[in-house]
């Protein structure tokens, strides 16, 4: 833990926010700073820290390292190592690469066998801010979108990579395979998402939905279909394949919204192959990325021999 007075502001110069007087003092970046207070680990004269607040004359602002949390013992049931595919992993997190059919936690239907269950299987300690049942999860992806998320192992972690998320500053990049042309190299789909009121079971562009918003970037134009990137900049239930389906562009394969004659539907061609984040030990950014699955991969290919 580290203790710094704030050295004296003048007149014409008012007392730094706590955010800011981090970037200076620390020299950590914005979102940094903001993801360390985020996590509890920040004190303003015994008090936990808030972004926005003035650092007086005076004041001595705490910095304390992350806890490392204590490891359980190995779970009797341990999991192959390959069951799960860990692109990294140190005594706050990990990054999985989850495989398209995995279901994140339990939910109506998927009682056990979920990604959940795995990592409690792999004996270590994963925080339980979210619940026992869903330890370490801190953001989910559908059951049958392969690619990245990020879990948690402390509860600072979680409240950090939480916070983050709910920043929008945790990165998300996904690649999909669409059907149809887009004249566009790069879009913004803007409009809000709600339960739709004809099937309370799918989600559908409503007035009366919560924002979301979509980035897009054309990464190959093909003979059927258009290979894209897209960046979330919210993180509305299926948001990707509500909003390229509102636009007349639905993920190849997706069963929920996509082209009633689209014979690979089942599984969508969706992908989380970017994550981005700022680790809550150190502050620093880190980017994570993970290749296209097989079935991907094969798909893109009939795609390109015009074979959809």
């Amino acid at each position: 833990m580290s203790a710094v007075a704030e050295p004296e502001p003048t007149a014409a110069t008012p007392a730094p926010r706590l955010d800011v007087w981090m970037v200076r003092e620390r020299g950590v970046s914005r979102t940094a700073a903001r993801a360390l207070i985020d996590a509890g680990l920040v004190h303003v004269d015994g008090r936990l820290g808030r972004p926005g607040q003035r650092v007086d004359a005076g004041a001595v602002v705490e910095v304390a390292d992350p806890p490392a949390p204590a490891v359980a013992p190995p779970a009797p049931e341990a999991a192959e190592p390959d069951e799960l595919r860990i692109v990294f992993e140190d005594e706050w997190l990990a990054v999985v690469d989850k495989p398209a059919g995995l279901v994140v936690h339990p939910a109506p239907g998927h009682p056990t066998g979920t990604l959940a269950d795995a990592l409690r299987r792999r004996g270590d300690t994963w925080s339980t801010v979210g619940g026992e049942d869903r330890a370490g999860i801190v953001h989910r992806l559908d059951q049958f979108t392969s690619g990245l998320l990020v879990v948690a192992k402390s509860e600072a972690a979680h409240r950090a990579l939480a916070g983050q998320l709910a920043g929008r500053t945790l990165g998300r990049t996904y690649w999909t395979l669409v059907w149809g042309a887009i004249a566009e190299t790069t879009g913004e789909i803007d409009a809000p998402i709600g339960r739709d009121p004809r099937n309370r079971q799918r989600m559908a562009v409503v007035d009366s939905g919560r924002a979301a918003q979509s980035d897009f970037r054309v990464l190959e134009r093909l003979a059927q279909a258009t290979a894209l990137e897209v960046s979330l900049r919210s993180g509305r239930t299926h948001q990707i394949r509500v909003h390229l389906a509102w636009v007349g562009r639905p993920v190849v394969g997706d069963p929920v919204y996509g082209r009633g004659d689209d014979r690979h539907r089942g599984r969508p061609a969706l992908h989380a192959r970017r994550l981005r984040l700022v680790h809550p030990a150190d502050g620093t950014e880190r980017v994570f990325e993970a290749p296209l699955p097989a079935d991907l991969e094969s798909l893109l290919d009939a795609a390109r021999r015009g074979e959809l």
